[in-house]
């Protein structure tokens, strides 16, 4: 049988830290199927899925294991039309730690679906999406918080 994760987000944009996360995480799975939001009501400023969609594709082209996919509703459904059996979460701090521990432990009563957290590494701690849309909104670069398109194989 097929071991498939998952790992979901609005993804608005996808980080160096959310790059960690999948290359940490795709040496525990055959598939890994990243789920990006397509409904985010706390977000409603977001780009449309179909373009944070393509450049997540296109950062992983190369590698057969990982699928983009768009989702809408709960992440344990999506989880189950994807025969997951484990949703992956990146963590930076103990708030993060906390909330995540919350809904792991939701996610496991409600569905059966296991949670495995990945603390970011060191460097990346402080990277998030808010934070690289707010030095954008400034003018400021960047490109060192956004990972680079054809950086080869995985190392699988």
């Amino acid at each position: 049988m097929q071991k498939t994760g998952i790992f979901v987000g609005s993804f608005d944009p996808f980080t160096v830290g959310h790059d960690s996360i999948v290359r940490r995480a795709l040496p525990l799975f055959d598939r890994l199927v990243i789920g990006v939001v397509g409904d985010n009501v706390h977000k409603p400023s977001m780009r449309p899925a179909e373009e944070r969609m393509k450049a997540i594709s296109e950062l992983y082209a190369y590698e057969p294991a990982i699928v983009v996919k768009p989702y809408h509703g709960l992440a344990v459904d999506f989880a189950r039309a994807e025969n997951a059996r484990f949703i992956v979460k990146g963590v930076r701090s103990a708030k993060d730690f906390e909330y995540e521990r919350e809904q792991a432990d939701i996610n496991r009563q409600i569905a059966g679906v296991e949670t495995l957290l990945l603390f970011a590494e060191p460097q990346l701690s402080s990277v998030s999406s808010t934070m690289v849309r707010e030095l954008q909104h400034f003018g400021v670069d960047v490109s060192e918080f956004l990972p680079k398109r054809g950086q080869g194989s995985l190392g699988r």
